[in-house]
């Protein structure tokens, strides 16, 4: 199903959109060597509760996990880049660490993730890594016009992940996103510029690079959820949710700078 949501929609969807973002900023703003993942599952679990919203995660059930996640976050450290199941671990000075929320609130959704190192000893391959997923998320977003094509959007994020010299996979990519956390269209990390779905204004997709250093084959986790690079390599992972406007693309995921 792909949902083309109505301006009033759109409002909705920038106020869950900031209260993902601003989670996502406050958790960052919390976590030092030494916090547990649990913690965070907690922290987030109050922040969407005292919001008056609703966690995507904790009953979502697809063919591709041991569902329901039973967790209100996902949180991947290291080699681990998505569907980051919480459990009981301290991070360690180095970690690189994504958490990757969706939240729903008056009936919209919005999904984003963002990768950083705990600690001071960050490793230069995987800030290297980071900064290749902020970038082709940018041009991914820049490239998100009205009457363009998904093609071209994952023509663009490709093309900054390839010219980094990263692998990219297509099994897991971004979305389309309004009502429920994911919908079609599907939105590869690589592609065909030109091709597939034309974007019109009221479309709201979750546009998400994401690499692992050395390979494109994921394994998973014996947790059921966890995807892990198949090499133990260190991965990373960036995600805004977007509004097509009739002027580009309106990034609804961007902190406010409060803590909440």
């Amino acid at each position: 199903m792909i949902e083309i949501l109505s301006p009033s929609e759109v409002t909705k969807a920038r106020v869950t959109g900031a209260l993902v973002a601003d989670i996502l900023y406050t958790l960052k703003s919390r976590t030092t060597v030494g916090t547990n993942l649990l913690d965070i599952d907690r922290w987030t679990k109050e922040m969407i509760l005292k919001a008056g919203a609703e966690s995507c995660y904790v009953d979502y059930a697809p063919s591709f996990g041991r569902g329901p996640f039973g967790h209100y976050i996902c949180t991947g450290v290291n080699d681990a880049v998505l569907h980051g199941l919480p459990h009981d671990y301290q991070l360690a000075d180095g970690d690189l660490l994504t958490l990757d929320l969706a939240v729903l609130k008056d009936g919209v959704a919005a999904d984003s993730a963002i990768s950083f190192v705990v600690g001071e000893s960050a490793p230069p391959s995987g800030v290297a890594m980071i900064e290749a997923t902020e970038r082709a998320l940018s041009a991914g977003i820049a490239a998100a016009v009205p009457g363009a094509r998904i093609g071209d959007i994952s023509h663009a994020i490709g093309s900054v992940l390839g010219a980094a010299g990263y692998p990219v996979n297509v099994e897991f990519g971004g979305h389309g996103i309004g009502s429920t956390m994911h919908q079609d269209p599907h939105v590869p990390n690589t592609g065909r510029p030109g091709r597939g779905y034309e974007l019109r204004p009221g479309l709201l997709l979750a546009l998400e690079p994401w690499v692992m250093e050395d390979t494109a084959k994921l394994v998973t986790d014996a947790d059921g959820w966890t995807l892990r690079s198949a090499t133990g390599c260190l991965t990373a992972h960036s995600e805004h949710t977007i509004a097509i406007t009739d002027s580009g693309a309106e990034i609804l995921t961007l902190p406010t700078g409060t803590l909440l």
